[in-house]
């Protein structure tokens, strides 16, 4: 028998897989996109950069802007009862529209 893996990126064949037309990396403008504390973003993770990615179980969440750390931004999300705080790259967010 094989054992399970339990890594970071386990079980994310689908998830974090880019479609035919999309591979390769993204346009640069959505790496200059400018956030603003307490504006709403949805986290879209990006598999072509690994630096900065959120766990897969945030994939799709809206959250709120709470900082900006650098490069990196903190982002407040909901999970059930409680609030996480999460440090992601911009290449994984993009404003929320709803």
């Amino acid at each position: 028998m094989v054992k399970k893996s339990h890594g970071f990126r386990a079980r994310t064949r689908g998830l974090m897989s880019k479609r035919n037309r999309q591979k390769g990396l993204t346009s640069p403008s959505k790496v200059l996109i400018d956030y603003d504390v307490g504006q709403r973003v949805d986290i879209v993770i990006d598999p072509g950069f690994h630096k900065g990615m959120p766990h897969r179980r945030y994939q799709g969440r809206t959250g709120v802007v709470a900082a900006l750390r650098g490069r990196a931004i903190v982002v407040e999300v909901s999970l059930g009862n409680a609030i996480k705080t999460l440090i992601i790259r911009p290449e994984h967010l993009q404003p929320s529209r709803g």
